[in-house]
């Protein structure tokens, strides 16, 4: 006998679906521009440096996103999203001699604004197709989706190489523009029309939250966001390539399989942030999880300055890292949805991924930066104390989710 299948749970298998494909190339497509840029003899900070329009247009994105979506409806922006991956895509299918630094930057600048229109509409869409009332489903929906696109992401950079290796640079960017051109024509064809759009017109000044749980969630966000990435983006993979001596694959291997386990840690946060009891997590929660956090980059820091083999500091600190940062980050999704209002939902979201991608850049910036500066004992030190400032802004979350915030 066929299973019938609610509306709203057809429309959150097409929301999923549709970022799952984007997550893939997104993913792919950056081991594919790190790899190629490697083998032209870029340095490790070099191609660091080509992302660096993508956080910052990511920022831009997420704050004109959310009211853009609240105007004409989330399964617009998330088609816009997907239009403009393709386009990004196509534009690296120029000969070689056209693949300098800016063309490619220019080309990482659309990528990040699709993403970021992409992950907006999806993380949004949730928000509309679970009841209010049933926090305990919208805190599993939100975790399964952020945990599988972020294994997802760790599955694209797999991909990626074995793309290049398999077919080459254009070949590769030319079969996933392909594949996804058929998803964007599958998402114009059935996402639900209006889906999240406001009832009134929102004017752009309706941007910036008025919402005092939005705004001190999205600082704590920058913070968390800002201490992964002031050691994970560049300091990471230059100490391991430069000074523990891997090659360029078993980087790139390491820390795609380290993004799959962060992603499955963060589609079980529920079952580690009190589901069993019954509970729902509110802000005490995320303050506990922020400062167990700070504690790891800490004590690697300390391990590091006092001569410990920074082999085991690293593989073994990374995992714990791993974990405690998943539970944080599925925590964070989940309050933004529960306290976010739902008519023009996606203004509070976007304002809150902005906050994301302010931290993502300030950690880029910092990671390249401290490094090259100090070494990696001092990113660490930073990202101890920029995880101790999520813990403490965390303080001033309410306990318990707005009773009306989330009812669809």
């Amino acid at each position: 006998m066929a299973v019938r299948l609610s509306p709203g749970v057809r429309q959150y298998m097409l929301v999923t679906g549709n970022y799952w494909a984007f997550t893939l190339t997104d993913g792919a497509l950056r081991m594919l521009v790190v790899l190629h840029f490697h083998q032209l003899g870029y340095s490790p900070l070099q191609i660091a440096m080509l992302f660096l329009f993508y956080e910052i247009f990511g920022v831009i994105t997420n704050l004109v996103g959310g009211w853009l979506g609240a105007r004409i409806g989330l399964n617009r922006t998330m088609n816009i999203g997907l239009g403009l991956q393709v386009i990004a895509l196509a534009m690296l299918l120029v000969p070689a001699s056209w693949l300098v630094v800016p063309w490619v930057m220019a080309a990482q600048a659309l990528s990040g604004v699709a993403k970021d229109l992409n992950k907006m509409s999806a993380k949004s869409s949730i928000k509309l197709l679970v009841p209010g009332d049933q926090q305990g489903s919208l805190f599993r929906w939100v975790a399964a989706l952020t945990g599988s696109k972020n294994a997802l992401k760790g599955v694209g950079f797999f991909m990626g190489g074995a793309l290049l290796t398999a077919i080459g640079f254009r070949p590769a960017i030319l079969v996933m523009a392909a594949a996804l051109a058929v998803v964007w024509g599958l998402g114009l064809a059935t996402l639900k029309r209006d889906l999240g759009k406001a009832s009134g017109k929102p004017k752009f000044r309706d941007i910036f939250s008025k919402s005092r749980a939005i705004n001190l969630l999205s600082a704590a966000r920058m913070f968390l966001f800002g201490a992964r990435d002031v050691w994970f983006v560049v300091a990471l993979p230059v100490f391991l390539a430069g000074v523990l001596g891997w090659d360029f694959w078993q980087v790139g291997g390491f820390l795609a399989a380290w993004v799959i386990g962060y992603g499955i840690v963060q589609a079980l946060a529920p079952y580690f942030t009190g589901r069993r009891r019954g509970d729902v997590p509110g802000g005490r929660a995320a303050t506990a999880w922020a400062a167990a956090l700070a504690v790891v980059p800490a004590a690697m820091a300390l391990l590091l300055f006092q001569g410990v083999s920074p082999k085991w500091v690293l593989l073994m600190g990374l995992a714990v890292f791993g974990v405690l940062f998943a539970i944080n980050s599925s925590l964070h999704s989940y309050l933004i949805i529960s306290h976010a209002d739902a008519d023009g939902v996606s203004l509070d979201v976007g304002f809150y991924y902005m906050a994301n991608a302010m931290g993502r850049l300030l950690g880029t910036v910092l990671s390249g930066w401290v490094y090259q500066a100090a070494g990696l004992e001092a990113c660490l030190a930073i990202s101890a104390v920029l995880v101790a400032l999520a813990a403490i802004i965390s303080i001033g979350l309410p306990q318990h989710h707005p009773s009306g915030a989330s009812s669809a």
